[in-house]
């Protein structure tokens, strides 16, 4: 029985995903520190907060509003991924397990 938001699979698996992204941003050049770094983690952040809020909202109609910008901050994340593996800050995005996670997410 789903009580809280915390009870979701997809915030659950949403709270991994900016886990990783967290770590895998810490590699990144200096330069992009309010670049490519930040963007990443705010989408990151951006996406288990709006299925949270979403979820505390009365209205099933509001909750799939806030789905709806989940899902377009899962696809800015996937986005920022293929940009960082072009750049050379990370090998191998399609590869990494939070991609993969977000390809299945954006599917929903």
């Amino acid at each position: 029985m789903i009580k809280s938001y915390q009870d979701l699979d997809v915030w659950k698996k949403s709270m991994d995903v900016a886990q990783e992204i967290y770590g895998a941003s810490r590699v990144f050049p200096a330069e992009e520190k309010f670049g490519l770094t930040s963007q990443l983690r705010r989408a990151a952040v951006s996406v288990p907060s709006n299925i949270a809020e979403g979820h505390s909202r009365k209205h099933t109609g509001e909750f799939k509003q806030f789905l709806y910008i989940a899902i377009g901050s899962v696809s800015e994340l996937e986005t920022q991924l293929i940009l960082s593996e072009r750049f050379g800050y990370i090998d191998k995005a399609g590869e990494m397990p939070c991609f993969r996670v977000l390809t299945r997410l954006a599917g929903c």
